[in-house]
């Protein structure tokens, strides 16, 4: 096992940004590398302790995926090898956790789909008996399974600041203002931006969700964030239906009513839950078994979804 890496190095490209687990690089004028760090965060902090094997984990489940629902959506994946855009010194660092991925323009929103009831979503629907402003029938539990899966699309947050939860009206009007001038060139609107990517995000989830079924995960929610190329064509970007960007139950153990057990991070917020955290920077420390015990369910996670062990 390499050892964690809390933050890249990479001295040969320049640094562009550094979100809550990835640090991205400029190629050149076409391509970018995004390494995916061990960082984890939570409630939108992220935590001063690294997971190991997390970045691994979330480069090749997101590559599984980008490769198993390429007929549906592009995405922005390049087959160049990271290893070889940066110096021989700096291949460690890349290595089973980086991707050169195409330079794209990214939509403003998260495209968030949800098939079961639960988080913020079951709050919403307690409180108004709808998720997002989509009306939902009466009597669901926690944990029920939705008639048909959601999109309710969100917000992008900056690091510490919380995602909001918009409607799909909001996300069409929230297109328009933010990527006017390119819209403009590619002679699109907000709104048909915004129907492409809930097509797009609902078809991934339908196809991802039975697939995981059958290996015995329920994929309860998840986020997918798309992009667009100079002709206005839709990509899949960032990641897609990882422990990190999406909510994972164990089949065996799902209960309509209850909260279920889970293979992502929501295992961590459980601990956080347990502390006298105000929920703000600076995160805090974890025990070393709460470590451990995470990476372990990253780690089940993609060796359930995909046959493989990592």
């Amino acid at each position: 096992m390499t050892a964690p890496l809390y933050e890249s190095s990479i001295s040969s490209l320049q640094l562009l940004s550094r979100g809550k687990v990835r640090d991205i690089y400029a190629v050149d004028a076409e391509k970018l590398l995004i390494v995916t760090s061990d960082r984890l965060s939570a409630f939108d902090v992220v935590l001063p302790d690294p997971i190991p094997q997390k970045g691994q984990v979330l480069t090749a489940l997101a590559n599984f995926w980008f490769e198993k629902l390429g007929h549906i959506i592009a995405n922005q994946l390049t087959g160049i090898d990271p290893e070889s855009v940066v110096s021989p010194a700096e291949r460690e660092q890349v290595r089973g956790r980086a991707i050169v991925v195409k330079r794209l323009q990214p939509l403003p929103i998260e495209a968030v789909v949800r098939g079961y009831v639960i988080g913020s979503g079951w709050k919403d629907y307690q409180s108004t008996g709808a998720i997002c402003g989509i009306s939902l029938p009466a009597g669901l539990k926690l944990a029920s399974r939705l008639p048909s899966p959601i999109f309710t699309p969100a917000t992008k947050a900056e690091i510490g600041d919380h995602d909001e939860n918009i409607s799909f009206e909001q996300a069409q009007l929230h297109c328009d203002k933010i990527l006017a001038p390119v819209l403009a060139a590619i002679g699109k609107t907000g709104a048909q931006l915004a129907s492409e990517a809930r097509d797009a995000a609902l078809a991934l989830y339908d196809q991802a969700a039975a697939y995981a079924r059958d290996r015995g995960i329920i994929i309860a929610d998840t986020k997918f964030e798309f992009g667009i190329d100079k002709a206005g064509a839709l990509h899949l970007i960032d990641e897609a239906l990882t422990p990190d960007s999406s909510r994972f139950w164990p089949v065996s153990e799902y209960e309509e009513g209850k909260n279920p057990p889970s293979f992502d991070k929501q295992f961590v917020r459980d601990y956080l839950e347990t502390l006298d955290w105000n929920k703000q920077a600076p995160g805090p420390k974890l025990p070393a078994e709460i470590i451990v015990k995470t990476s372990a369910k990253y780690v089940e996670a993609y060796e359930k979804l995909t046959g493989k062990c990592l």
